[in-house]
């Protein structure tokens, strides 16, 4: 790989930067770009840069947004009694495949895992609970089911409680140690409706 050029190696460099791509991915895809168009990078370029100009998180929730508040914030056809916690971003749009929850979210940006050095303060918990004083009634926990998810869920289960709101949780229709990212729609809309007071 030495011999390519320095722009190309380059770019090879960078796009094994990115989850999941190794050094044969990153080599096959910029070779894809060399061959490609200019238009054609040049919207790929333009795209990657709206995305960090443009995107930004929902001040209320975390939601990615190019808005803020984020629409699930703002729009009155939401129920706003009710919110549904999740790990990532990505775990909202899952839940929203589902067309069958009409609350608001609350994206905590990661997991409790202590194993990485992940604490309660590196999450945005403190965000949830002063939420709790705009009439939120019911706390839906989906956070995801794994280790760190079902800790995370736990201990917000044990804040929340004694503050006098119903707290949930997704029924276990969704796999045990996979992502809400991965889930198809009917496993998430039975975990959904069969959620439990925790």
């Amino acid at each position: 790989m030495a011999s390519l050029p320095d722009p190309l190696l380059r770019l090879v460099e960078e796009l094994q930067r990115l989850p999941g791509i190794g050094p044969k991915s990153a080599q096959r895809l910029a070779f894809h770009i060399l061959r490609t168009p200019r238009e054609q990078a040049d919207r790929l370029v333009e795209a990657v840069r709206d995305v960090k100009e443009r995107v930004t998180y929902c001040s209320t929730c975390n939601n990615i947004t190019d808005v803020d508040p984020c629409v699930f914030c703002t729009a009155d056809s939401r129920d706003r009694h009710v919110i549904c916690v999740v790990e990532e971003p990505q775990n909202v749009a899952a839940i929203e495949k589902t067309r069958q929850f009409n609350g608001q979210y609350h994206v905590l940006m990661g997991a409790l895992s202590p194993l990485q050095g992940v604490g309660p303060d590196d999450l945005k918990i403190r965000g949830l609970v002063e939420r709790l004083s705009n009439g939120v009634e019911e706390i839906i926990l989906a956070t995801n089911p794994t280790v760190d998810g079902e800790t995370t869920a736990h201990y917000l289960a044990k804040l929340l409680k004694p503050l006098g709101v119903k707290v949930t949780r997704i029924a276990t229709g969704v796999p045990v140690g996979s992502d809400l990212e991965y889930t198809d729609e009917m496993t998430m809309f039975k975990a959904m409706e069969g959620r439990r007071e925790v």
